[in-house]
């Protein structure tokens, strides 16, 4: 029996580095740093929200941590168990356990198939269930997303982008899974849709005790579904904190610029916003010592050649940065 305590995804210096390769012998010349060293744990029925900005390496942690892409280094321990180095066929009954939303309801769904065989297709390749039974199944599923049973014979290209992303959930549910990467699952929709949805997301997770590692750019909708933010930044984790932390007492530079692009719903809220300078950095090229100094307003000389430690500045709140 697992321990009560006990994260349901517990990520441990992940690193993922591709190759750059050059020529007609194809030599490696170089490397993209995409994600260079995060750790967080989640735990059961909580919400990780992961932010930062495009290129920061969010999806392909996200990928990572499924072993959907390998990673270099690091450890990835789902439930007390090391999967790693699993092979394929060790990997399968972890399969199961975790899943994933896609940003782009329309690419992640095959066009020739009629989506009721898109959503059972997980419990007949798992072998959970059979005939009767699986169509059953995936009509409850289809009306726990708020969807029609009569859907089912429908193809992908007959659905608005909200219902596709409710079929990619429905799908992601089929084996009743405890971990769900969600990759800006909300980012391609409407904004009246994108509520609709997250609405759904949380009331599953209520329902179902689900973990999500919620992977956005768009800090106002990880403000309402997340418990806890990890802010990445070229692929290092600079800021990990509880929502709440984060929103009124970000400590990082990065995050206080983040912050201060968020809209403001009340107009007679003025928030100056903080418009970085200086070099964006490049994830095959990263700056010397902390890999925010080039755009930095508060870099000292330390900044430029030392790489700061994530360091614990309060209970839960940990900032990686030399001024803090």
């Amino acid at each position: 029996m697992a321990d009560a305590n006990q994260p349901v995804l517990e990520i441990r210096d992940l690193k993922k580095h591709f190759p750059v390769r050059k020529g007609l012998l194809r030599r490696t010349v170089g490397q993209v740093y995409a994600v260079d060293g995060i750790s967080f744990t989640i735990g059961e029925g909580e919400t990780l929200g992961l932010v930062g900005e495009s290129g920061c390496g969010k999806t392909t942690a996200g990928r990572a941590v499924l072993r959907l892409t390998e990673p270099t280094s690091g450890a990835i321990e789902v439930n007390g168990h090391d999967i790693t180095k699993l092979s394929k066929a060790e990997m399968r009954p972890y399969r199961r356990q975790m899943q994933i939303v896609f940003q782009d309801p329309f690419s992640s769904l095959n066009p020739r198939m009629v989506v009721g065989d898109i959503v059972g297709e997980p419990l007949s390749v798992h072998g959970v269930v059979r005939g009767k039974e699986l169509k059953e199944q995936v009509a409850a599923l289809f009306q726990r997303v708020g969807l029609r049973p009569a859907q089912m014979a429908n193809y992908p290209h007959q659905f608005s982008g909200g219902q596709r992303q409710r079929i990619g959930i429905a799908r992601a549910l089929a084996l009743g899974p405890k971990l769900i990467v969600a990759d800006e699952p909300v980012s391609a929709l409407d904004v009246s849709i994108q509520a609709q949805v997250i609405n759904l997301l949380t009331d599953l997770q209520r329902e179902r005790q689900l973990s999500y590692l919620f992977i956005s750019h768009n800090l106002a909708v990880v403000e309402y579904i997340s418990h806890r933010i990890a802010v990445m930044y070229l692929g290092r984790i600079v800021e990990y904190a509880d929502t709440k932390s984060i929103f009124t007492r970000g400590q990082h530079p990065y995050t206080e610029a983040l912050l201060s692009a968020v809209p403001v719903p009340d107009p007679a809220i003025k928030r100056k916003k903080i418009v970085l300078q200086g070099d964006n950095g490049s994830p095959m090229k990263p700056p010397p010592g902390c890999h925010f100094h080039t755009r930095c307003p508060y870099a000292v000389a330390r900044c430029r050649v030392e790489s700061p430690l994530l360091r614990e500045i309060a209970p839960g709140h940990h900032v990686s940065c030399h001024l803090r």
